[in-house]
Formats: structure tokens, C-alpha cells, sequence
């Protein structure tokens, strides 16, 4: 197994349960995840802050994340966060 960041990463978030309807996903959640924990390490206070973070550094996020529509909005960001699991966010981490 591979000890390259992202692997590990995935591998403590692949038990989230996805909470959005199939036709709707156009961001992977590990990408919408990884977004978030990296610009709340950063002081994002708030999805706004989040998006506007993502879209600083998506040069740098596009190096190790698939980003198939680009960085989500905030309000993904919102609507994802509030239906995931809170158990299982915890359980990753």
C-alpha cells in the first residue's frame, strides 16, 4: 500500500456514505472533504471562505485531486456537509 498523502487520506474517508442522489454528484465528495479540511486548517471561517479558498489554491488541488468540474460552490459545500453523517465525519477523522 501506498503511503502518498492522498491514499491515506482516502482510505480514512472511504467510509463515508455519500448523501447526495447519483444524478446530482458532479464533485467527488473525498475532493468537496479534502477542500474543506484544508481551507478550515487554513482559516476559512465558512463555506464562502471555503469556495474562495479552493479557487486560490486550485492549481495547487488539481496536483493531487481529480476536480472533474472544477472547485464546488458554497453552497455544495453547505448542502454536502449538512447531510453527511456527523458519526461517521467524527469516525474519520
Amino acid at each position: 500500500m501506498s503511503n502518498k498523502p492522498l491514499t491515506v487520506l482516502e482510505k480514512h474517508f472511504a467510509q463515508l456514505t455519500n448523501p447526495r442522489v447519483e444524478r446530482t454528484r458532479e464533485h467527488k465528495l473525498l475532493d468537496i472533504v479534502i477542500l474543506a479540511i484544508c481551507a478550515v486548517i487554513c482559516g476559512a471561517d465558512g463555506w464562502t471562505e471555503v469556495e474562495e479558498f479552493g479557487r486560490a489554491k486550485a492549481a495547487w488541488f488539481r496536483t493531487f485531486l481529480e476536480l472533474p468540474n472544477g472547485i464546488p460552490s458554497h453552497d455544495t459545500f453547505g448542502r454536502v456537509f449538512a447531510r453527511l453523517n456527523p458519526t461517521s465525519l467524527k469516525r474519520a477523522f
